[in-house]
C-alpha cells in the first residue's frame, strides 16, 4: 500500500515505521535503513542550527539579513551565498552573472552572432544555490512565519526591495 500524502513528513513518518517483513533478513535491513535515515536527519538539522548560529554572528551578518529577506532565500543558502561571493562590492549587476557562469555562450564570425545556454562556468556552489532558491521563489506568494521574522531583521530598505515595493507604494499604504 502506498503512502498518499507528502513524503518525509511526520505522518510519512509513522507510516514508514509500520512497515513490517516476514523475513528477518529484510526487516533487519529495512529498520537499519530507517535508522540511518533518522540519524542523518538529525545530522542535517544539528549542522543548519550550527550553520543558523554562525550565521548570526559573523561578519557577514549583515549581507545575509538582506539575502533572507528575499522569498526563496533562507538563512542557510544566504550564509552560504555571502560566504561564496565573499566581497559583493567587487561584482556590478553583469558581473554577477558572468561569475557565476549565467550568461549565454556565444559563438560570433564575422557578422553572424549565436548565444547557446547559460556558461556553467564560475562558481558552481554559488549557482546551485540561487537555482534552488528560484525553485523555491516559483511558488505562490504567501509569506509565512520564517520570512515575516527575517523581514523584521533587516533594514526598512531591504525589506522594500524584497517585497517589490517602491517609496510611492509605501506613502500610499501609510494614507490607508
Amino acid at each position: 500500500m502506498c503512502y498518499g500524502g507528502k513524503a518525509w513528513t511526520g505522518k510519512h513518518e509513522q507510516w514508514l515505521r509500520t512497515h513490517r517483513f516476514a523475513t528477518p533478513g529484510l526487516q533487519l535491513a529495512y529498520d537499519a535503513a530507517f535508522d540511518a535515515m533518522l540519524a542523518t536527519l538529525d545530522r542535517r538539522s544539528r549542522l543548519d542550527q550550527a550553520i543558523t548560529a554562525m550565521a548570526a554572528d559573523s561578519a557577514l551578518t549583515p549581507v545575509v539579513t538582506r539575502l533572507s529577506c528575499v522569498r526563496g532565500i533562507s538563512t542557510l543558502t544566504a550564509f552560504g551565498l555571502a560566504t561564496e561571493i565573499g566581497d559583493w562590492g567587487r561584482l556590478s549587476g553583469r558581473a554577477i552573472g558572468a561569475y557565476l557562469g549565467l550568461v549565454p555562450c556565444e559563438h560570433s564570425s564575422g557578422s553572424t552572432r549565436c548565444q547557446g545556454g547559460v556558461t556553467k562556468t564560475g562558481n558552481s556552489h554559488a549557482r546551485r544555490l540561487l537555482i534552488e532558491a528560484a525553485w523555491h521563489h516559483r511558488t505562490p506568494y504567501r509569506p509565512g512565519r520564517d520570512l515575516r521574522r527575517r523581514w523584521q531583521a533587516a533594514s526598512p530598505a531591504a525589506r522594500a526591495r524584497t517585497r517589490g515595493e517602491s517609496a510611492p507604494a509605501r506613502a500610499l499604504d501609510q494614507l490607508r
